[in-house]
């Protein structure tokens, strides 16, 4: 059962990611902070579109030869709880490790930046803690699922 209590609110927002070769940076004179390991699009069952982030971490982490264990934070984006909670459950996913700051719950899903929203937290985690590695992922609606590994520089 969803209610008010456990699904994220309509929210609205803006954000950015600037992101460039290594070769582009060192030009501009910029010290990134992370690179991109590997990221996904899958699609999965539109009848049971929530399991998106579970495809997407499965097959991130077989593409990579990561596993669960390696990683050091996880954002997993929740319209619902009951996502996330699924999504830890079946991926074996560390729930201290996951959403540390907060999710959409808490701090809203707002469309459009979600992405970019997510990835500057994770950053800032791995930062935070001396993580190496985050997994970043979301269900998109209608069957599709995104995930992103990035790696702490």
């Amino acid at each position: 059962v969803h209610t008010a209590g456990n699904s994220s609110q309509i929210s609205d927002g803006a954000a950015a990611v600037m992101v460039a070769t290594e070769a582009k940076a060192s030009a501009l004179g910029l010290t990134p902070k992370a690179r991109i390991v590997d990221t996904c699009l899958v699609g999965t069952d539109p009848v049971l579109m929530l399991t998106g982030p579970m495809d997407a971490t499965r097959h991130l982490l077989k593409r990579t030869g990561l596993t669960i264990d390696d990683i050091d934070v996880f954002e997993i984006n929740e319209a619902f709880a009951s996502v996330v909670l699924a999504w830890a459950k079946e991926v074996g996913a560390d729930l201290d490790k996951t959403n540390p700051n907060g999710g959409a719950i808490a701090l809203g899903h707002p469309l459009g930046a979600t992405g970019a929203f997510l990835l500057t937290k994770a950053l800032y985690e791995l930062e935070r803690t001396g993580g190496r590695y985050a997994l970043i992922s979301m269900c998109c609606g209608g069957g599709l699922g995104t995930g992103t590994i990035i790696e702490r520089l």
